[in-house]
């Protein structure tokens, strides 16, 4: 099985998109388990067998990486039952159910994009993050803006992921910081946007997993982070703890 995609599933998609409703889907499943399932699980494979080389605790079985397109609209206000995109993530493993830093991508007919990092981590995680930068923030600017650095005027440039930023320095840290946006921030890692075109060409693992490679160092650093900070002393935690506004 290929792990690149066909215009038949971009095709699937956009139908979705405009007809995000389970009679239509029902249907049309056929179209999806073999022109998009089946090449995607292909593709976090290839991709996740490289990581033996450069992110190996983040190896899982294809099927653990990719993410349902069932949305789960339990608590939204959008009832549409299906993303109309396709998506993996590959968590570090140990932190499968407490997000953590791992690598993700995301592919539709308009958009193909892959990011690296920490998203909405737990509570726990939040302040262990903000613990470690406001001690070491020089080393994070440093890596990121590695990663930020133009490489050539063909290759697509990275870009910091929405930090999702607090208004204001949570409390227990000190509001003149000179990381202060670091420490007001809930996401940090890069991203990058692939020409979407990429989707339907035999390089598409190839380009993520160059792009993997180079971030990989960043998610080491920041699950280190969270790591050594839940295995810290108890007290100061507890009291930097009990004094966060989060």
């Amino acid at each position: 099985m290929p792990s690149h995609f066909t215009p038949a599933g971009m095709t699937f998609l956009r139908g979705l998109s405009r007809n995000n409703d389970r009679n239509w889907f029902n249907t049309r499943k056929q179209i999806y388990e073999h022109e998009l399932k089946a090449p995607m699980l292909a593709l976090v494979d290839e991709i996740t067998q490289s990581m033996a080389s450069y992110a190996p605790e983040h190896m899982r079985p294809a099927h653990k990486s990719m993410m349902r397109i069932y949305r789960d609209i339990r608590f939204s206000p959008d009832k549409r039952p299906y993303k109309t995109h396709l998506s993996a993530w590959w968590s570090r493993r140990g932190m499968e159910k407490t997000s953590g830093g791992g690598f993700y991508i995301q592919i539709g007919p308009k958009d193909c994009f892959l990011a690296a990092g920490v998203y909405m981590p737990e509570r726990d995680q939040l302040l262990a993050l903000r613990r470690w930068i406001a001690e070491n923030h020089r080393t994070y600017n440093a890596q990121l803006n590695k990663l930020l650095k133009p490489r050539s005027s063909r290759a697509p440039a990275m870009q910091p992921i929405d930090p999702d930023a607090l208004t204001r320095v949570p409390k227990g840290f000190c509001s003149e910081h000179p990381a202060a946006d670091l420490l007001r921030a809930r996401n940090w890692g890069v991203r990058c946007t692939l020409p979407h075109s990429l989707a339907l060409e035999p390089k598409l693992a190839r380009e993520i997993i160059a792009r993997f490679r180079l971030m990989a160092p960043l998610v080491d650093t920041l699950n280190n982070a969270i790591l050594s900070g839940s295995s810290s002393s108890s007290e100061p935690l507890r009291r930097i703890r009990a004094n966060t506004f989060l």
